[in-house]
C-alpha cells in the first residue's frame, strides 16, 4: 500500500491586530508560527482602531508569510493548500488575508479554504493534546466572543450557549481601563488579580432563566463602575487589586458554572478553552479544579494558541481540506459570520 503524502498547508490570519502565518503539516504539526502583533500600536488609543489595524496587515503580511515558510522549511511549490480567515472579525483586516490568501492560490493553482475564526480557535487544541478528538465541550472566550459549543465532528459543531451582551474579553478590557490599567485589559487583570481579595466585593453574576447556558457579562462590568463611581462621590479609598480579583471571580464562576453543566448534561467527559481569555490563569486553575471534581478530562491550549494565530487556523483548514472543502475566487470577508455557516 503507498505511503499517504504528507498534508501541508500555509495558513493566514488577519481578523483583527495580530497578522499571522503558519505552516501544518497533516493537521496537527506546526512547522511554523509566525506572529506580527500590533498592540504596542493600538495601545495608544485604548483599544484596536481597525482602519489602523487594516493598514498595518498591508505593511507586513508578505514580510510574514515569507518568514512561516522560511521557519518551516518549505516553499509554496511544497504546498497542498492555503487556508484563511474569512470571518468573523474586521471587515478590513480580514479583506487583507482573504486577498493575499486567493492571491497565492490563485498564482500556485492551489485549493482556497475559508476558516471560520472560532473553529480555529476551537482547532487550538488539537495542536498539543493530540489524543483530543470530538465529541467534547469547548468555551471559546476572548475580546470578541464567549460560546459554549458542542464539537460533534471535526467541522461539526451546535452552539448551545453565547453572551447576549458583553463578549468576557471586551469586559475584561473594559474593567482595566476603568481602574487605570489600559489595554490590553485581560492580561493586566490577571496579573493584577494576584494581589487582591478576589472575597472583597460582591459583584452579581447573571443567569439568563430561559436559556441556561447564556451569558451576560454587561451587569457585572456596569456594577464594577458604579462601585467605582460610588467611592469616588463618597471620597472613599478603592483598592484596583480588590476590584479586579472580585471581578475576575464573578467572570470566571459563571463560565465554569455554564460549562459544567455543559458537560453534564451533554454527558460527555472531554471538555476544552479556547480563545485569548482562554489564558487567564484563574479561569484555568477554576476550569481544571471542576473538571477534576466532574472526572472530565480538561484540555486547553498553550497561551500562544489562545491569542490570535495562524496556526489553529491551518489545523481547522487542514480538516475543512480532507472533507473536501473548496472555496472559489468570490470568498469574502464576512465579518459576522456565525459559526458552522459555510
Amino acid at each position: 500500500m503507498a505511503e499517504e503524502k504528507d498534508v501541508l498547508i500555509l495558513a493566514i490570519e488577519s481578523s483583527c491586530d495580530e497578522t499571522a502565518a503558519s505552516v501544518v503539516r497533516n493537521g496537527r504539526e506546526v512547522l511554523s508560527n509566525v506572529i506580527s502583533s500590533q498592540i504596542e500600536l493600538h495601545k495608544l488609543y485604548g483599544g484596536v482602531v481597525p482602519e489602523i489595524a487594516s493598514r498595518k496587515h498591508i505593511e507586513k503580511i508578505n514580510q510574514v508569510i515569507e518568514e512561516a515558510l522560511t521557519e518551516a522549511s518549505v516553499t509554496l511549490d511544497d504546498l497542498d493548500a492555503i487556508g484563511v480567515t474569512y470571518g468573523p472579525g474586521l471587515v478590513g483586516a480580514l479583506l487583507v488575508g482573504v486577498a493575499e490568501a486567493k492571491a497565492i492560490a490563485y498564482a500556485k493553482n492551489l485549493p482556497l479554504i475559508g476558516v471560520h475564526h472560532i473553529e480555529g480557535h476551537i482547532s487550538a487544541n488539537y495542536i498539543e493534546n493530540k489524543e483530543l478528538e470530538p465529541p467534547f465541550i469547548c468555551l471559546v472566550v476572548s475580546g470578541g466572543h464567549t460560546h459554549l459549543v458542542c464539537v460533534k465532528g471535526y467541522g461539526e459543531y451546535e452552539i448551545i450557549g453565547r453572551t447576549r451582551d458583553d463578549a468576557a474579553g471586551e469586559a475584561f478590557d473594559k474593567v482595566a481601563r476603568a481602574i487605570g490599567l489600559g489595554y490590553p485589559g485581560g492580561p493586566k487583570i490577571d496579573r493584577l488579580s494576584k494581589e487582591g481579595n478576589p472575597d472583597a466585593i460582591v459583584f452579581p453574576k447573571a443567569h439568563i432563566s430561559d436559556a441556561p447556558y447564556d451569558f451576560s457579562f454587561s451587569g457585572v462590568k456596569s456594577a464594577v463602575l458604579n462601585f467605582i463611581n460610588g467611592c469616588n462621590m463618597k471620597g472613599e479609598v478603592y483598592n484596583n487589586a480588590d476590584i479586579a480579583a472580585s471581578f475576575q471571580k464573578a467572570v470566571t464562576e459563571v463560565l465554569v458554572e455554564n460549562a459544567m453543566k455543559a458537560v453534564k448534561e451533554y454527558g460527555l467527559s472531554k471538555f476544552a478553552i479556547a480563545g485569548g481569555v482562554a489564558s487567564n490563569s484563574t479561569l484555568r486553575q477554576a476550569m481544571k479544579k471542576a473538571c477534576q471534581e466532574q472526572g472530565v478530562e480538561f484540555y486547553h491550549p498553550s497561551s500562544i494558541y489562545c491569542t490570535d494565530n495562524a496556526a489553529m487556523i491551518g489545523v481547522a483548514a487542514y480538516y475543512e481540506y480532507v472533507k473536501g472543502t473548496r472555496h472559489g475566487w468570490d470568498l469574502n470577508a464576512v465579518p459576522n459570520l456565525k459559526l458552522g455557516e459555510r
